[in-house]
Formats: C-alpha cells, sequence, structure tokens
C-alpha cells in the first residue's frame, strides 16, 4: 500500500512541476513586450503554443487556465505586468481568454501518430497556426464587443484587425514555427 502511494504523490507532484514550467515559460514570455498599439507585442503565443504542444491536452490546458487565473486574482502575469479583472475583461482580454484555444489545438496535434520529425514539424506548425487563428477569432469578436461599448464612433471589423492581428501575422507565424521546431526537438522528453 505504501509503495502505491508514494507513486501517486511522485506523479502528482510531477504533474504540477509540468504545469509550473508550462505557466512559468507563458508569464516570462509575457512581460518581454513591446507595447504598440492597442495590443502589445509579446512572445506570449510562441510560449502558449509550445506548452500546447509538449505539455498536452490535460497539461497543457491546465498551465494556461492556471495563468490565466492567476492574472485574474490579480498576480501580475500578463504582458506589461498587468493583473486583475479590468485587465483580463477588458478590450484585448479575449486574447488572453483565447489562449485556451491556442494552446489545446497543438496538445491534440500531439495525438497524431506521425514518426517522421518534418511530418510532425508539419502537423504541430499547422496546429499551431490553427489554434493562433481561433485565437485571433476569439480575440476580436471579444475586442469589438467591449470596445464599443459605449463609444460615440464605434470600431468597424477591418479596423480592429488592422489594430489587433495584422501587425501580429507575420512575427507570430514565425514564433509559431520556433515552437513547434521546439516541441518536435523535445516532445519525447517531456
Amino acid at each position: 500500500m505504501k509503495k502505491n502511494a508514494s507513486k501517486y504523490v511522485y506523479s502528482a507532484a510531477k504533474e504540477a512541476a509540468f504545469i509550473a514550467v508550462g505557466v512559468a515559460l507563458i508569464t516570462v514570455c509575457a512581460w518581454i513586450s513591446l507595447p504598440i498599439g492597442e495590443v502589445p507585442f509579446t512572445l506570449q503565443t510562441f510560449a502558449v503554443a509550445a506548452v500546447g504542444g509538449l505539455l498536452g491536452m490535460r497539461r497543457g490546458t491546465a498551465a494556461v487556465a492556471v495563468y490565466v487565473l492567476m492574472g485574474l486574482v490579480g498576480i501580475p502575469v500578463f504582458a506589461g505586468s498587468k493583473a486583475g479583472a479590468a485587465a483580463l475583461f477588458g478590450a484585448t482580454g479575449g486574447y488572453i481568454l483565447g489562449f485556451v484555444f491556442a494552446a489545446l489545438i497543438p496538445a491534440a496535434a500531439k495525438h497524431v501518430p506521425v514518426k517522421n520529425k518534418w511530418g510532425r514539424f508539419g502537423i504541430f506548425y499547422l496546429a499551431m497556426i490553427l489554434g493562433l487563428a481561433v485565437c485571433y477569432f476569439f480575440g476580436t469578436v471579444w475586442f469589438l464587443t467591449v470596445y464599443d461599448r459605449g463609444a460615440t464612433d464605434p470600431i468597424g471589423v477591418t479596423s480592429a484587425l488592422m489594430l489587433c492581428v495584422f501587425p501580429y501575422i507575420l512575427p507570430d507565424l514565425v514564433k509559431l514555427a520556433v515552437a513547434a521546431f521546439i516541441t518536435v526537438k523535445t516532445e519525447r522528453y517531456v
């Protein structure tokens, strides 16, 4: 009985450690920030995609959820060291909530049975792009809803995309390529 109990404690500690490392990676990458426009340029998209790809469905999603909850309760984990309900439910909070999808979709790609490294890279990269597209969609809809609330001159979809998505597409594609490469090279160790 003792042997099984210690095995369970080791397993739970291992799971918690993986999630904590995922949260730490996302947080550090959020702090690496260039404030341009409404949405700052950060390395969060890299971290979220890598965490999803490396940690899988349960641990990857848990890491993103813990990150979001930490920010919600006031721990300054978001870009620009922001935190709290105002940061999460503000105009750009939808992109933060969209990180769940940006991690979940690459996590699902982990289960695709392709052994070839270039094939795995392609699968992860496409899954990361799809996850980011869902994040962009969710965040932009959220931005339009919150930003337009009470505005005398509502913003249109094109303007929202020009502010929040188009400037970030090329850098995000590069970050996702790096995340996919790192995921393929290190996934057997996780």
